[in-house]
């Protein structure tokens, strides 16, 4: 079958291929701009600038020069802890979290790590859900951990995902 026999919908460019690189500097503008389009507290250029320069784990996930998404972790004793996933809005509801969730998991077990850990704003029902399908467990809450609008703060459910049996 070509793709001329394709519907329309499942036509796909196969020159584009998929992979992870690591995250430089260089790449911050494109990196913000999803962030600031993704959140509204979203994480500034210090923030991720900081997370390079202490050597944690920061993938992008690209296709040809497109930035889908990114993760940021930081490795510690037996364990991980996801500071930050994002799909370009462009490009969420399309299984790329999955994708990101999957190949964190998979670098975390290579490094020793038994536990893959996460926080997530109480509010975010869908991304509670991406985790859940992954086989993370809710294990507790941290109160008032998200900023809000003027002063206002958000709880936080803490997520952990077993890596070891």
């Amino acid at each position: 079958m070509n793709t001329t026999d394709l519907p329309a919908d499942c036509e796909r460019d196969t020159t584009a291929k998929v992979r992870f690189e690591p995250m430089t500097i260089e790449q911050l503008d494109a990196v913000l701009s999803i962030e600031q389009a993704a959140y509204d507290h979203p994480w500034t250029r210090g923030n991720f600038a900081e997370t390079l320069a202490a050597d944690h784990q920061a993938q992008c996930l690209m296709a040809g020069d497109e930035l889908l998404g990114y993760f940021v972790a930081l490795r510690g004793v037996q364990e991980v802890h996801l500071l930050n996933i994002t799909v370009a809005p462009a490009f969420q509801r399309q299984g790329w979290a999955l994708v990101m969730l999957d190949a964190l998991a998979l670098w975390s077990r290579s490094q020793g790590a038994e536990c893959l850990w996460l926080e997530v704003r109480v509010s975010n029902a869908r991304a509670q859900k991406v985790y859940l399908a992954r086989g993370f467990t809710r294990v507790s809450m941290r109160k008032n951990y998200y900023p809000l609008r003027e002063g206002e703060r958000e709880d936080a459910v803490v997520m952990s995902l077993r890596l070891v049996s």
